[in-house]
């Protein structure tokens, strides 16, 4: 039997933080940097980011996570994987979500996909997060994809991960070993 891997949306397959500097910039004439906004919490770094997020198309656009597609069609062939999003508190973003899924990620079937408004809820054995409040609660194996909210975050009990070509190596998935199984 397969092991469940929960992969999150926004920091680990969706770049959101691409977006929003381009947002931050483009309405404050400032380009901000990641040493900038490190350990600072989204809303915090970025003012008008809760404005965004809830506007109808945003979570439609965001930019794939690069490595993101071919690395999570290896671990759905390892994995039972679940792709799994705390979009609940945004309405808007459950439609956006869901097509945006299934344009740049069409090998997960809608079977795959949880909306939900707390991870908890969710049995796995692995969780791949880069929130440590979804993580820290997590019973299982957890793995922090890095982003700069959660830069400074030093007390912790997770493997680290700063790119999808780290998770490939970490779950030891050798693409040119799969290339042909997906």
């Amino acid at each position: 039997m397969k092991k469940r891997i929960l992969v999150d949306m926004d920091g680990v397959l969706a770049d959101v933080y691409s977006r929003f500097f381009e947002l931050h910039e483009k309405e404050s004439g400032v380009r901000l940097t990641i040493n900038e906004v490190a350990g600072m919490l989204e809303a915090d770094a970025f003012p008008n980011q809760r404005k965004w997020v809830t506007t109808p198309g945003f979570f439609r656009t965001v930019p794939v996570m690069a490595g993101s597609c071919d690395g999570l069609k290896l671990l759905n062939h390892n994995f039972e994987v679940i792709v799994v999003s705390m979009a609940t508190e945004f309405p808007h973003s459950l439609t956006d979500k869901l097509l945006w899924l299934h344009e740049h990620f069409p090998f997960i079937s809608w079977k795959q996909i949880v909306f939900c408004g707390n991870k908890d809820l969710i049995r796995a054995d692995i969780m791949i997060d880069d929130h440590f409040k979804n993580l820290d609660n997590f019973n299982g194996e957890t793995i922090l994809y890095t982003q700069p909210h959660n830069m400074k975050g030093t007390d912790h009990r997770h493997k680290t991960v700063a790119s999808w070509a780290e998770i490939e190596i970490l779950f030891d998935l050798n693409l040119s070993k799969y290339r042909n199984m997906i």
